[in-house]
């Protein structure tokens, strides 16, 4: 499994202790210095059923200063992917990418139904 993301981001550090905790070794990869493709991003999203908005670092202050929260109703869905591909920083972490799964955020609850077999 592969997961994606930021040292610095107290939930991505949150997510690895739980990881860690529950035995579950990862590929770890640094969103920021290592960011996701056009063609990645597409991919994550898709795997993942989640609603577009759900890839967004909506708390972060990249996010805030190109006042994204304005702009993305408007957007075409090429246009978020090719945003989001721009900047790691854009997209919300951390993410585990499992054979037949994409995890977007730490969510114990969801993380524990797909990784508690």
């Amino acid at each position: 499994m592969q997961f994606i993301c930021y040292a610095k981001c107290g939930t991505c550090k949150k997510a690895e202790k739980w990881l860690a905790e529950k035995g579950i070794e990862v590929e770890k990869r640094d969103i920021k210095t290592e960011k996701p493709s056009l063609e990645e991003i597409t991919s994550l999203h898709k795997a993942s059923g989640l609603p577009l908005k759900r890839f967004y670092n909506t708390s972060g202050q990249l996010y805030k200063s190109l006042a994204l929260k304005d702009k993305l109703p408007t957007m075409s869905e090429q246009e978020q992917y090719e945003l989001l591909a721009s900047d790691g920083m854009l997209v919300k972490r951390p993410i585990l990418v499992g054979e037949d799964f994409v995890l977007v955020g730490f969510k114990e609850e969801e993380w524990l139904a797909k990784l508690d077999k």
